[in-house]
């Protein structure tokens, strides 16, 4: 066998044999054989075209083990070349009458009528063209000479590489090709080869340390007895120097072997590793410089088509147009933090994938977004003008929009195709003989044909070409389609060719071209532009293919391909775009380690990091902390140009990766936070899903927003998006080391801080469920330049990285963005000792709004400190108002003692609470009020005051006797006052309001002053009072929320007086109270009076919480009063409050109709009519 006419290892016309019954059983094709009967192999195409001979005659649906490999048949005959080669050298330099002597020693020793029978027959088993066909005889062919050479000799090297090839174990398989047996069994062939051997064996070999000719001979098959790719490897290692420049064949064959093993192709990219920086540090640095707002972009992935159905059911039209997207959408992007909007599929498709989509099945598909017609917007989608009135109004609320460029390939049918056929890399024959290409055609232009290959349809095989027919030349070409060498070749696409400088330039222009429309170009598949992975790809490197099928005949020398290829194409676009269209972002989707590459040396502005997802999602966290310390050390610019993500649109979705509780907000926070551009997918923020295909129309689920999911993004994601500006840099990030008590990182917790234009922040993540405590006190290692530019590595302190002074009265206080709580912390203490943190599974803090305070007299912050012992607080400012006005708030908190308020409200035990309540007033309201004097500065009537106070608690402790004393009656309106009053203390929380309001509504009498509710109302909040309430009400396990509507009524109550109206006055004075608290801001705020329409509305449940505590305390001030008919004044009370919650049902909840209406109740008319 050889690979070309000339015979590129010797002179003498030797190929592999094949016997006449294989020729004839399998049918092989005169063409493959030269003119001395054995196989001649043109090129890798021409082995293929043998081995698919052999397979066509050959069950392989029941015996697939049968297969025959087009590669091991191309092995066969390089190495039969090699050994040919190596006799030939061994005449030319020791013997060059190696075969005449050799013939001549047979015939001595077996006679000349057994050499002549053995040489005859082999010629009829192993017949030259000529002898096949009949033209010649065997005993003419064996008289001739070709080019001097007698073919008696020719015969005998063939029947010596006959006899090697048939002891060969790797050749096993094959013998059915060679098989000698006719010769054993009717010649004297295996005692002459006996005698060869011998020959060969005296014959020591020129330059190979003493070993003789025949121990070379079979050097190959003993090195590697039963792998091809073996001995193969063997002679490319050990006999480099003999092959000279025909290595490259060897290099060829072994390339061949690779490329058929996978031909079951890989499903994906393979595991995501840390770079390795030690190859990036040997190229230059030219960054990107970026422009003012690219650092705080944040991306919003969406796939045009699906979206728009989304929002039709979401709006409850038809929106099928870029320009029908609503502002209201925008503005809610823009509410989430969203400056950039990645619209997925906006250009003009192939018709000819989504034909393919549909004959295979999928009726509702459209085109793939990336196999494209042209790089115009898509008409479905309402074409330049959609897109341009969309770019606008997304522009005025500061979302910028992003497009796809998909520079690899095109569409099959696209207009390039049609038109530049050229311009993308094909054959003029199909690299397999299997292929078939006789299903449908796919192109509309009837200038060409478009047929994929049959085996697609069938799904039984994925080819790497599709045909294309010039219908007015019939000209055939066999396109490649695009492929990155880890999956299935994309049968939609055509594969450009990159060598060709047209080429490269119609794609700058293009790129150019969609600068103009969008700010920032995504480029799908970007690595498999780089220089050494299109070379890897589409021109291996002799000895490094096998990564597209049917490339390695291709192949081209890193000189070759450099000389074709100069420059880095990226390298090129990231030039023209600087100077063509400025202010454009260029962000590059690229993996197989060249994150670094792309941005530090070809200048992109941002590539992708899918690291950050699969890391975090696996909990790989040692890697991913790696990847950051490396970045760090080698330098730091390259984590500020990462793309960090969650979901990517040919991934899971992020809820299904990450679920939708802790572990998601976690790894979402590190990604707000962390340098490096935050990329949200497609339906991440409301928890859908369902992962959208490139060709889908619209969502083939049935899901709705998970509103749980969007609430907490709000509360807690959101804000920090919103502030994206001072987490986007990188030149004061520190990463730290989280260290445990036996003094070993922790690697699952993630700890980092940064500073930019003085605010600060902190984030600790710790990625794995369990439990860990641990101190933050050194970062790890940070590349820093001094100052002529070299790079040293520095570690900070924590209290560095924050930037705290150190000094005994300087404190800091920060917030917890995750739990709205406030610390303060010494910072000499964190300077030396570092912060000290316990974290339980998928625990989270993010720490913001630090600020450096000092300590005096009037701001004890040691003292607020100890009292805290690390715990946060809704309010530093407020805790530290509460240590002050201690003397004030203690009493109260002792009156309201949780034991108290929950025995109050439980069955059975308002007795002994009462007891106790009483107990602990005797002598702490005089405490209370005795500190409120001297807060105040102003002596009033405290005997009188204090009395008052006893006998309104009094009260308040009656009504739960009152009330079950009425629980016998049957009268309606008292019916209505026992559930009211029951309802409102059957839980702590309604206690701690209502003996709230009768202890600090006299805050304000203590003062010259005539405003008491006011002033009361005042100083609850200046004196913190109203904030050590809502604790109160948290650690009765109330919510937040809960807490402040509490502190809220009891505000609203001392505003009303609470005084006891008289006798046929009880309607009256709760319309007029109502009437006042419906006109002040903060009742309009608990009651929740908004506008809609033309129409102010308020609130029905907030209402009647009022009502009821305006019940409340007009009871207790009836009791208190000391009427001896408390039970007819009360259910006077009663009947003020039914008839306003009929002005209020009848008023429909809006304001207007409500206050007219209850008018009518405080003037009397309503309860006459």
């Amino acid at each position: 066998m050889t690979t070309n006419n000339t015979r590129l290892f010797c002179d003498a016309p030797h190929e592999f044999h094949v016997s006449r019954r294989a020729r004839e059983a399998y049918g092989l094709d005169e063409t493959l054989f030269a003119v001395s009967g054995n196989v001649v192999f043109a090129d890798f195409h021409a082995a293929r075209v043998f081995a698919h001979s052999m397979n066509e005659r050959r069950d392989l649906l029941q015996f697939p083990e049968r297969a025959v490999s087009a590669s091991q048949i191309h092995a066969l005959g390089l190495i039969d070349e090699v050994l040919h080669l190596l006799i030939a050298r061994h005449r030319r330099e020791r013997a060059p009458e190696l075969w005449p002597d050799a013939l001549s020693r047979l015939e001595a020793e077996l006679g000349g009528e057994a050499v002549d029978r053995m040489l005859e027959a082999f010629v009829d088993e192993f017949p030259p063209v000529s002898v096949f066909r009949g033209e010649l005889t065997t005993a003419t062919y064996l008289a001739d000479t070709t080019d001097g050479v007698d073919h008696r000799e020719v015969v005998l090297e063939e029947l010596v590489l006959l006899w090697l090839a048939n002891r060969n174990p790797a050749f096993a398989e094959f013998r059915e090709l060679f098989d000698y047996e006719v010769l054993r069994r009717d010649t004297r062939y295996l005692p002459a080869m006996e005698e060869v051997e011998a020959i060969l064996g005296a014959a020591p070999a020129s330059g190979h340390g003493g070993q003789s000719l025949l121990d070379l001979l079979y050097a190959p098959m003993r090195a590697a007895p039963h792998s091809l790719e073996g001995q193969l490897e063997f002679i490319r290692t050990t006999w480099a120097a003999l092959l000279g420049p025909d290595l490259y064949r060897v290099l060829g064959g072994l390339d061949f072997l690779a490329e058929e093993q996978r031909v079951f192709f890989p499903a994906g990219p393979g595991p995501v590793e840390p770079p390795d920086y030690g190859v990036l540090s040997e190229s230059g640095e030219n960054y990107s410089a970026d422009r003012e707002w690219m650092p705080r972009l944040v991306l919003l992935a969406k796939n045009a088509h699906v979206w728009l159905a989304q929002l039709s059911v979401k709006y409850g039209r038809e929106i099928t147009t870029l320009d029908g997207i609503p502002d209201e959408e925008l503005e809610i992007l823009v509410g989430w933090g969203m400056t950039g909007l990645w619209l997925i599929g906006v250009w003009e498709r192939s018709r000819a994938s989504e034909r393919i989509k549909r004959m295979m099945g999928d009726e509702d598909a459209v085109a793939s977004a990336y196999s494209l017609e042209d790089y115009r917007i898509a008409d479905a989608l309402g074409g330049e003008a959609a897109y341009e009135d969309l770019r606008a109004r997304a522009w005025k609320l500061g979302i910028r929009l992003s497009t796809d460029m998909v520079p690899n390939h095109m569409g099959i049918d696209s207009r390039w195709m049609i038109e530049h056929p050229d311009w993308f890399l094909s054959l003029g024959h199909s690299p397999y003989p299997a292929y078939t290409f006789d299903g449908p055609d796919l192109s509309d232009d009837e200038r060409v044909g478009i047929f994929i290959d049959d085996h697609y349809w069938q799904k039984s095989d994925a080819a790497v070409v599709f045909k294309r027919v010039d219908r007015a030349t019939g000209d055939e070409r066999f396109v490649y389609h695009g492929n990155d060498g880890t999956s299935m070749p994309w049968n939609d696409t055509a594969q450009l060719d990159y060598l060709n400088p047209e080429v490269r330039e119609a794609v700058i222009q293009t790129i150019l071209a969609v600068a103009r429309r969008s700010p920032v170009i995504r480029f799908d598949a970007a690595m498999t532009l780089a220089r050494q992975h299109y070379h890897r790809l589409w021109f291996p490197e002799p000895g490094a293919a096998g990564a597209v099928p049917s490339r390695a005949e291709f192949g081209m020398s890193r000189a070759d391909f450099d000389a074709a290829m100069p420059r880095e194409f990226w390298r090129e676009v990231v030039d023209r775009v600087a100077a063509e269209a400025p202010d454009t972002l260029l962000l590059a989707e690229a993996f197989w380690l060249l994150e670094g590459y792309f941005v530090r040396t070809l200048g992109m502005h941002r590539v992708y990091n899918s690291a950050f997802m699969n890391m975090l999602r696996d909990e790989r966290n040692a890697d991913y902390r790696q990847l950051i310390r490396s970045t760090l050390e080698f330098d730091p610019q390259i984590l500020k140009r990462y793309v960090n993500f969650m979901s990517n649109p040919d991934e899971r979705t992020a809820v299904d990766q990450f679920g939708d509780d802790d572990k998601y907000f976690g790894v979402a926070t590190l990604m707000a936070t962390m340098p490096g551009l935050p990329m949200f997918g497609h339906g991440q923020v409301e928890g859908l899903a369902e992962k959208y295909g490139m060709e889908f129309r619209r969502p083939r689920w049935d899901e709705r927003p998970n509103e749980g999911l969007v609430w907490r993004h709000d509360l807690q994601l959101f804000p920090l998006l919103r502030r994206r500006r001072i987490f986007a840099e990188v030149d004061n990030f520190l990463l730290y080391d989280f260290v445990t008590g036996d003094g070993s990182v922790d690697e699952n917790v993630f700890v980092y801080s940064n500073e930019v234009d003085g605010e600060r922040s902190l984030v600790i993540y710790h990625n794995r469920f369990g439990d860990v405590r641990g101190r933050i006190q050194h970062s790890t290692a940070v590349a820093e330049r001094d100052g002529d530019g070299d790079r040293r590595l520095v570690h900070r302190s924590l209290g560095d990285g924050l930037q705290l002074p150190d000094d005994d009265s300087s404190w800091v206080i920060y917030r917890d963005e995750v739990s709205g709580l406030e610390y303060v912390r010494s910072c000499r203490e964190l300077r030396s000792e570092g912060l000290y943190l316990e974290l339980d599974a998928y625990r989270l803090h993010c720490f913001l709004d630090f600020r450096n305070v000092k300590q005096d007299e009037e701001r004890p912050y040691d003292r607020l400190a100890a009292r805290l012992g690390g715990r946060g607080v809704p309010s530093i400012e407020e805790a530290l108002g509460q240590l002050v006005l201690s003397p004030v708030l203690e009493p109260l908190q002792r009156i309201l003692a949780e034991p108290i308020l929950q025995g109050l409200a439980s069955p059975g035990g308002g007795i002994e609470a009462g007891a106790e309540l009483r107990k602990v007033a005797s002598t702490e309201v005089a405490a209370y009020l005795a500190a409120v004097a001297q807060r105040a500065g102003f002596e009033a009537p405290r005997a009188e005051i204090e009395s008052s106070i006893l006998t309104d608690l009094e009260a308040a402790l009656a009504i739960p006797q009152l009330v079950a004393s009425w629980k016998t009656g049957n009268a309606e309106v008292e019916g209505a006052v026992v559930r009211l009053l029951d309802e409102t203390l059957e839980n702590p929380e309604g206690w701690l309001v209502l003996l709230s309001w009768i202890l600090v509504r006299r805050l304000g009498e203590f003062s010259e002053r005539d405003d008491v509710r006011e002033l009361s109302r005042s100083r609850m909040e200046e004196w913190h009072v109203g904030s050590a309430l809502a604790d109160l009400v948290q650690s009765l396990g109330g919510t937040r929320e809960e807490a402040r509507r509490a502190v809220a009524a009891i505000d609203l109550m001392i505003g009303g007086g609470g005084r006891e109206p008289g006798v046929g006055r009880a309607a009256a004075v709760l319309v007029d109270h109502l009437v006042e608290i419906f006109a002040s801001p903060p009742g309009q705020r608990f009651l929740g009076v908004h506008r809609y329409g033309d129409a102010l509305w308020f609130n029905r449940e907030a209402f009647m919480e009022l009502v009821r505590w305006m019940m409340m305390v007009a009871a207790v001030a009836a009791i208190a009063d000391g009427s001896e008919d408390v039970r007819s004044r009360i259910v006077e009370i009663q009947r003020a409050v039914d008839s306003v919650d009929s002005a209020c049902e009848d008023s429909g909840y809006r304001l207007n109709e409500f206050l007219e209406s209850v008018r009518l109740v405080g003037d009397g008319r309503a309860t006459e009519e």
